[in-house]
């Protein structure tokens, strides 16, 4: 051997392409996530039940975050209608929505799911349930949102960028 390199050796080994679904690939069904924490918070709730707030106080406020979480819910499904894209996180999207709610917040479902989970918890009067929000929240902003936000950078590029850039993830 003379020192010199292999010619052969030296090129980069190419092995299989991996594609990437085309869509996030979350952990799981987002209203699945919040069905088995608001389970866990009422079981707990009837073992041990905690209230937070008074019974009517409860009451009214349950109420109103739970039509709140409607109305921004059904708003963002419209946004989704008028641009002809799946809401569904195991299909694709074929459309960066930043009208409607989205002007506001990346996530307006995320945010009525939440809005109605804590008017679920309010009506409720559970301290169990409120316990089990931030947990949630956890699962859902890294099991679900950031995974769905990996996925619009891929699909849309730089302008999924710029509008990560103007609108906030919450509010």
């Amino acid at each position: 051997m003379t020192g010199e390199r292999d010619q052969t050796s030296s090129s980069p080994v190419q092995g299989p392409t991996v594609q990437l679904p085309d869509h996030p690939n979350v952990i799981a069904l987002p209203p699945l996530i919040y069905l088995v924490s608001i389970l866990i918070g009422v079981g707990l709730h009837i073992l041990w039940p905690i209230p937070i707030l008074s019974r009517s106080a409860a009451k009214w406020l349950g109420r109103a975050f739970i039509s709140l979480s409607i109305a921004i819910a059904m708003l963002t499904l419209r946004e989704f209608r008028r641009w002809n894209t799946s809401f569904r996180t195991d299909r694709s999207t074929t459309s960066l929505i930043q009208s409607g709610p989205f002007g506001y917040t990346r996530n307006p479902f995320y945010l009525a799911a939440n809005a109605c989970y804590l008017g679920i918890t309010l009506y409720v009067n559970s301290f169990w349930l409120l316990a089990m929000l931030l947990p949630t929240l956890v699962v859902v902003t890294k099991g679900v949102i950031e995974r769905e936000e990996r996925y619009l950078e891929r699909k849309f590029g730089s302008e999924y960028f710029r509008y990560k850039q103007s609108v906030r993830r919450w509010l």
